[in-house]
């Protein structure tokens, strides 16, 4: 069984910062690329950002030069760090990743989600 597991969201001033946290456990063989996803109220679930085992990234337009998606190594934590969030960032978080398991095929993980509110 492998798990997702979101943190650091939260309430934050709008131009504010704010850095979430995504780590992965279980029987894991390796993990490829990883994703932050939001859904705001009455949305679809859009692309924040990704992240390859390389180091390679891709990102949002709506949050390009605002938002850093990094990772420790190629396997985990993953992190996605705010800066100058707006009220339209508000939204809840959720960390994806495409994972394989010991004796599995790899396929994607969801987490639970973190709700990020920022106010104006």
């Amino acid at each position: 069984q492998v798990q997702l597991v979101e943190s650091g969201g939260g309430l934050v001033q709008a131009g504010g910062s704010l850095r979430l946290s995504c780590t992965a456990s279980g029987m894991i063989y390796s993990i490829n690329v990883m994703g932050w996803y939001r859904q705001a109220p009455g949305k679809q679930r859009e692309l924040v950002a990704t992240i390859s085992t390389g180091g390679s990234t891709n990102y949002a337009d709506s949050v390009k030069g605002r938002f850093t998606i990094s990772r420790d190594n190629a396997r985990n934590p993953m992190y996605l760090q705010m800066n100058s969030v707006k009220p339209e960032d508000t939204a809840v978080y959720y960390c994806n990743a495409d994972v394989r398991a010991y004796g599995t095929p790899s396929r994607i993980f969801w987490g639970q989600g973190t709700q990020v509110t920022v106010s104006s």
